[in-house]
């Protein structure tokens, strides 16, 4: 089976849970995407529901800045003219955009803060694999929130933007993301049933008037 039919036979379940706008101007929104909703529809056309196809139908001129993965929540941008999605492209293709993430970790890290620094490549579709000889630079902070018995809350920042960035990173350190369908053991999986994962924070500069932006919106999953 090649890439394109493992795309199309992807159908996602039905979203019933309804996009908050956070922010909301003449120039962007600021919006906070429910868990197991497409960013963008994909190509089989029983997955037309998608952020981008519920946000046209009040907001005809909406063009997406940035994607969030199927099974994470949490903050995403929106332009609202091609001139303002061309302005944010461009800060995000600065790093000039600062991101947080809220994650919950299977296990207890031993370290309250640190890095994570490993290359990440493409692998079999559709999973990103970490590789020394062909991977991308990819930088990986992070911050333990608590710890629990078996599992540890924390916030990431990517400093790079990479593919499934922190899924990879996470299992790379041996703390795969819970209920992450992609990197994680059956037993990481079963202990939620959504990823549990949620873009928490964005910082920006406006793209009309400069003024820098920052939202928050605190994830849904404390343990």
């Amino acid at each position: 089976m090649n890439n394109k039919n493992i795309i199309d036979d992807f159908i996602a379940p039905a979203c019933h849970e309804e996009i908050d706008i956070l922010y909301q101007d003449d120039a962007i929104l600021v919006i906070n995407k429910p868990s197991g909703l497409l960013s963008l529809s994909g190509k089989n056309p029983l997955n037309i529901d998608s952020v981008h196809h519920r946000l046209v139908k009040d907001f005809p001129s909406a063009l997406m800045v940035h994607r969030l993965d199927f099974g994470t929540s949490g903050i995403m941008l929106v332009a609202l003219s091609k001139a303002v999605v061309k302005e944010l492209n461009r800060q995000f293709s600065a790093r000039s955009v600062f991101k947080e993430y809220q994650a919950i970790l299977d296990g207890v890290l031993t370290e309250s803060i640190g890095v994570i620094d490993f290359p990440i490549a493409k692998g079999v579709f559709p999973y990103q694999k970490i590789c020394q000889e062909t991977g991308k630079t990819a930088h990986t902070e992070y911050r333990v929130v608590q710890t629990f018995k078996d599992r540890t809350h924390v916030i990431f920042t990517p400093v790079t933007g990479r593919t499934h960035q922190l899924r990879v990173h996470s299992k790379a350190i041996g703390h795969p993301i819970i209920g992450c369908d992609l990197y994680c053991t059956q037993s990481s999986l079963s202990k939620s049933s959504r990823l549990m994962l949620h873009a928490s924070r964005l910082k920006f500069e406006h793209p009309t008037t400069g003024v820098r932006m920052d939202i928050s919106h605190l994830g849904p999953f404390k343990k």
